[in-house]
């Protein structure tokens, strides 16, 4: 998974009609203003200090950020713009937009002088993953090996029972979970930065609120779903969050959790419908997309229930709107 989306991410944009998926800033401009607003919020209410460092983890073609600044401009939020990016080719057109931005192939560079605003939309699901199946001797890996000539799925040799957690290792044989070290990883070093940075971060992506049984692998070419060995490097592989997870690692690494909300209830929350009529009257020619848009962000059948929202922050900063 993690050498098939290094070479996916690294040879193309992704992103759009002609590509293989669309995130919710491509859908609509108010995803982006909503979350420059959460910012903006805590940066006024923690005083609104002259250094501080705005990051964004896979920021894609760099909708999100730009709609997030622009907006949050407008209360003299003018902060350091950092991206989390490994794709030379996302980078050149993330440049276009941000000039001036500071790009990282991980965390570890990120500066430690000031406080920390991250947002993560969509990036945690591309992080690999180990899938682990019960059998009647214990729990075992699920791995990639070779059928002649094509990828197929094999049973691991060693015992995996140390990678379960407690309450799982009695579970019925044939049961499979989904865990993600290099998830854990950022998510730890995201935590400790705003214990000893200050700062906040808002996780967005689709996922479980706790862990479940069951595969969530899946990999997506020209906007349908393909099987995961078809297009290896060809098709962006990604897998549900465990967010329950996630929320326990940020705690542990000394961060507060705010909350974990439904994207749809968050952005309810945050006041989408209010821009989404202030969009109408600017722009009634425009109304029924707009509707659209707003709809696929917030609807149950849409983004709005599987998408989640994390807020997480550093010791004495504030908890964010959005997580009541």
């Amino acid at each position: 998974m993690a050498e098939s989306n290094a070479r996916y991410y690294a040879s193309r944009d992704p992103l759009g009609d002609q590509g293989d998926f669309i995130t919710a800033p491509e859908i609509s401009q108010m995803f982006g203003e909503l979350i420059g607003l959460w910012f903006a919020d805590l940066w006024v209410r923690m005083g609104s200090r002259k250094r501080i460092h705005f990051v964004e983890l896979g920021p894609g073609r760099g909708t999100l950020s730009r709609d997030a600044l622009a907006t949050a401009a407008r209360y003299d939020f003018a902060p350091e713009v950092h991206f989390v990016e490994t794709s030379p080719t996302l980078r050149a057109i993330q440049r276009e937009t941000f000039p001036g931005c500071h790009h990282h192939h991980d965390l570890s560079t990120l500066p430690d002088d000031a406080p920390l605003l991250i947002v993560a939309n969509e990036f945690f699901d591309a992080l690999p993953i180990h899938q682990l199946m019960r059998s009647a001797d214990g729990w075992f890996e699920r791995m990639v090996g070779l059928d002649g000539d094509k990828f197929t799925y094999v049973a691991g040799k060693e015992r995996m029972d140390h990678l379960v957690p407690p309450s799982w290792l009695r579970a019925s044989q044939g049961a499979t979970i989904e865990t993600s070290p290099a998830a854990v990883a950022v998510m730890g070093e995201i935590a400790r930065r705003l214990k000893e940075q200050g700062g906040a971060a808002l996780i967005i992506d689709y996922g479980h609120r706790e862990l479940a049984s069951g595969t969530t692998l899946q990999a997506l070419k020209a906007h349908k779903k393909v099987d995961v060995f078809d297009h290896p490097g060809e098709a962006d592989i990604t897998a549900h969050v465990d967010f329950e997870l996630l929320g326990h690692v940020a705690t542990q690494h000394g961060a507060d959790v705010m909350g974990l909300q439904g994207q749809g209830e968050w952005l309810r929350q945050m006041g989408i419908d209010t821009r989404l009529e202030a969009l109408q009257r600017r722009n009634p020619g425009e109304k029924d997309k707009l509707q659209r848009q707003r709809d696929r962000l917030v609807q149950d059948h849409q983004m709005g229930t599987l998408f989640k929202v994390l807020g997480i922050c550093g010791r004495r900063w504030p908890f964010g709107v959005g997580f009541d």
